[in-house]
């Protein structure tokens, strides 16, 4: 899990009636931060913040949330309790934190009202451990739903989900939030784990990515209504551009495990930070996160839960 790289915490705060939730990962140094966003629907914030021409170097952590452009609110609450602590970059008689963010749609599940609020990004902030991280329907992964060729009626359940891998004596981990658009695969046989189904009471897999070769057409849902976003953390040492290139490389893992990955409907983003001190290959860095990256997804979809109309892999 992304908590195996030492310095890394993650917190959730999850809204179980309304669906939705954030999930804050912190770092207990600042770390130098890069993102790589592909699809067509992205919603982003603090990216300023990773531009080498930036005078501030470092980020103190990166959110993960549900509720789309609304759930940007809960990146204030996340600033207050580190500002509360003192962390942040030095300014005069204050400190300022810098904490990019990225965030999915889920309105379509739960309630279209219930988005994150500042409350829950404090509570989420103020949640944040290293050790074991809760995957499935919690955090950012509380709303998220997969397989929406044909809508959310014959969908399915995403998740969170987080993975690590270890090249040598360096350590890199991945934490996911998957809302696809399109079908999760098992990463090591192709297999299918989740996506859309054959009829809004089946229990049979289409194949999206097939499908839509064929000819069949997203139509009204085409909407900027998916989007799985995500963090890869490691202890090697990385530049800010360096940092951009190791997101780079781990959107491998999206291609490996979403299928299809990055559609004009999907906002997918991958940050990528740096916190630690240690000497790294940065391709074989870049390969490793990948893995870590598919492996989370497939973990998100596993450990998903039903919900009446939506079932989950474990369902299948």
């Amino acid at each position: 899990m992304i908590t195996d790289v030492p310095g890394i915490r993650v917190g959730h705060a999850t809204d179980g009636e309304g669906l939705t939730g954030v999930t804050v990962v912190l770092a207990d140094r600042p770390g130098a931060c890069g993102a790589e966003l592909r699809g067509g629907a992205n919603d982003v914030v603090g990216l300023d913040y990773l531009d080498p021409r930036h005078l501030v170097p470092t980020v103190n952590g990166v959110v993960l949330g549900g509720g789309s452009r609304f759930g940007e609110e809960a990146v204030s609450g996340v600033l207050r309790w580190l500002e509360e602590r003192g962390v942040g970059f030095a300014v005069g008689p204050t400190v300022v934190p810098h904490v990019p963010g990225a965030f999915l749609f889920d309105l379509g599940v739960g309630s279209s009202r219930a988005r994150p609020t500042r409350e829950m990004g404090y509570d989420a902030a103020s949640r944040a451990a290293a050790g074991p991280v809760a995957e499935g329907n919690v955090g950012a992964g509380t709303g998220a739903s997969v397989g929406k060729l044909y809508g959310i009626a014959r969908a399915m359940r995403g998740g969170l989900g987080t993975a690590s891998a270890r090249l040598g004596d360096v350590v890199v981990g991945a934490l996911v939030a998957v809302n696809a658009v399109g079908d999760v695969r098992d990463p090591d046989t192709g297999a299918l784990l989740a996506g859309a189904r054959d009829a809004a009471d089946g229990r049979r897999l289409v194949d999206s990515a097939r499908a839509l070769a064929e000819g069949t057409a997203l139509g009204r849902f085409a909407g900027p209504q998916h989007t799985t976003i995500g963090v890869v953390a490691t202890d090697a040492r990385l530049a800010r551009a360096e940092a951009a290139t190791l997101a780079a490389l781990g959107m491998l893992g999206f291609a490996r495990a979403l299928s299809p990955p990055h559609t004009a409907f999907d906002g997918d983003t991958l940050f990528a930070l740096s916190v630690g001190d240690r000497p790294a290959d940065l391709t074989r860095l870049g390969l490793a996160a990948a893995d870590a990256v598919a492996r989370a997804i497939a973990r998100a979809v596993r450990a998903a839960e039903s919900l009446p109309g939506l079932p989950a892999a474990r369902d299948l």
